[in-house]
């Protein structure tokens, strides 16, 4: 993902008319790269079917529980 930088800052400025900045906003960029490649990782291994969310067990506890 070295080209991630410079396609960003591309995209950036083709959709906006901007280019980064500052130095803050790039070193940003370069942590969305890191961010993007974790996420990557994990495609196909999360299955949210498998357990219902946190807020879909509350609810189901409530109605339990008629609070």
């Amino acid at each position: 993902m070295d080209a991630f930088p410079q396609q960003t800052e591309a995209y950036v400025e083709r959709w906006f008319g901007i280019l980064p900045p500052n130095d803050p906003g790039r070193r940003l960029m370069a942590e969305l790269a890191g961010t993007i490649q974790a996420f990557e990782a994990l495609r196909g291994t999360l299955v949210f079917e498998d357990e219902p969310s946190s807020f879909e067990a509350a609810l189901q506890a409530t109605k339990e529980t008629g609070v």
